[in-house]
């Protein structure tokens, strides 16, 4: 059996769990890191607020509009003590962007707001005792917008970029489901065609074998030479009957053991319906057939002729098998022409039990005779005949 075939859409590689811990406790340090050398130049107040300004970020990927609220309190309270920026301000950025990557719009949408009046605000507490205060606002208020609104940007487009990723690796699961539906449909088509024609081949072989090999018992006590002949005929039917099953088994291989490929012949149609009476009577079964001109049915569809065909055979099968002794069988197949299109119009009658034999098993033979038809948009009637006897009648558009 073949490997399934992959994903099509495949996620791009993600930190597990315990990464992520990493990542976020590592950017936390390196975003602290820079007060263990200034610690004492920024003064005791400075390195507070910045620590909790930062710490928060430990919290970003689960919590991130909670961890947005509380660096914006840090920020807040930075604003009140101190006048000047701290090293905390990085985690602004970082919390502005973990909440439009994180959380829905709305909340990135708020950060965004939020961070236009921080940037105002702190700016202008900056500029108090700047020589050019409106220049110093300004500069400030661009710089610190600019930056959160970048931070808001990439959250943003990581936001939608992993719901589009999610989008198609969805439909792509989605479309292998379907794709290995579609598969185990065909498959089950397939096994229930292989079984058809089995049982057409088993079938119809074997109840001619069984049928020339009881004649044969009875005529080796009386007529040597007509139990050899019969014996032939058993023969003859056993080999065409391995060679149609071996014909069909070879289609299930690519290649046969030797390596060559399976040996194909047509197969049947209207044209061999001859040969299928011929057999009929051959195995004792009186048959009166009435059947198309080979000029009619050279441009029949092959499936519409094979169809056709099976019904045929298996419809004579079964007078076989439940018809009882000394019957007549009528085959009656014919082309017409219904207006544009043309039918296939067959039937086969016997004055035999009908009815009143036991049943084939699970009744695999008029199943399969329904199930061929109506492929081709058909139908088929089967039932007892009114006096006796048993008719099975299709009519198939070719």
């Amino acid at each position: 059996m073949t490997a399934p075939n992959p994903t099509l859409v495949r996620r791009p590689p993600r930190l597990g769990p315990r990464g992520r811990r990493w990542f976020d406790a590592l950017l936390v340090a390196a975003l602290l890191l820079p007060l263990l050398p200034l610690g004492f130049s920024l003064g005791l107040v400075a390195v507070g607020i910045s620590l909790i300004e930062v710490g928060p970020l430990l919290w970003r990927r689960r919590h991130a509009v909670a961890v947005f609220w509380a660096v914006t309190a840090a920020h807040a309270m930075q604003v009140v003590l101190i006048d000047e920026p701290t090293l905390g301000q990085a985690a602004w950025p970082v919390a502005v962007y973990s909440v439009a990557r994180r959380a829905p719009a709305p909340h990135g949408w708020a950060a965004l707001a939020v961070s236009a009046v921080a940037a105002l605000t702190a700016s202008w507490d900056w500029s108090l005792g700047s020589p050019d205060p409106f220049l110093t606002l300004l500069s400030n208020a661009l710089l610190l917008g600019a930056v959160a609104a970048t931070g808001w940007a990439l959250g943003t487009l990581g936001r939608t970029r992993e719901a589009y990723v999610d989008a198609l690796v969805e439909r792509s699961e989605r479309v292998e489901r379907e794709a290995a539906q579609q598969v185990a449909l065909a498959a089950a088509d397939e096994r229930a065609r292989i079984a058809r024609e089995m049982h057409d081949v088993v079938a119809h072989g074997l109840s001619v074998i069984v049928v020339q090999a009881d004649g044969a018992r009875y005529a080796a006590r009386t007529d040597p030479d007509v139990a050899a002949r019969t014996l032939e005929t058993v023969a003859s039917t056993g080999r065409e009957a391995l060679t149609e099953m071996r014909r069909m088994l070879g289609l299930l291989r690519a290649e046969d053991g030797d390596g060559s490929a399976p040996a194909l012949r047509p197969q049947p149609g209207l044209a061999d319906l001859d040969a299928l009476v011929a057999e009929a009577r051959t195995a004792g079964v009186t048959v009166d057939a009435d059947l198309p001109d080979p000029a009619e049915v050279g441009d029949v569809p092959d499936g519409v002729a094979l169809t056709a065909y099976r019904v045929v055979q298996e419809a004579l099968t079964n007078v076989r098998k439940h018809a009882g002794p000394d019957v007549v069988v009528r085959v009656a197949v014919a082309v017409a022409r219904q207006g544009r299109t043309r039918v296939v119009e067959l039937r086969v009658e016997d004055d035999g039990r009908g009815a009143a034999a036991a049943d084939d098993g699970h009744g695999l033979g008029l199943l399969g005779m329904r199930e061929r038809v109506s492929v081709h948009g058909g139908t088929v009637e089967a039932g007892p005949r009114p006096g006796g006897g048993f008719a099975v009648s299709a009519r198939i558009p070719a």
